[in-house]
């Protein structure tokens, strides 16, 4: 993948669903639900917790309070998929 995707948003749709937005302009939802949760990522097993995400600052993607993240580009592939309007 050549380009490197921003997140510039992201809202809590669901348990453990996102709706994320993008510097392109494209948006797109991506459901967790039924992940198996290991590691730094254990915490998000619990939908409040994983309600808890935001955008981390500087890194261009979202984060969770205990520091876990995840690659935007994995997050842009994933939501691509299930686009929806971007708002």
């Amino acid at each position: 993948m050549s380009y490197l995707p921003r997140v510039t948003s992201v809202q809590v749709t669901g348990p453990h669903r996102l709706r994320l937005a993008f510097d392109d302009g494209r948006a797109g939802e991506v459901d967790f639900t039924g992940r198996q949760w290991t590691g730094v990522f254990t915490p998000l097993a619990d939908p409040t917790y994983f309600a808890q995400v935001r955008l981390e600052p500087g890194a261009e993607t979202i984060s969770w309070p205990n520091g876990a993240d995840m690659a935007p580009e994995t997050l842009y592939e994933r939501a691509v998929g299930h686009a929806v309007p971007a708002a």
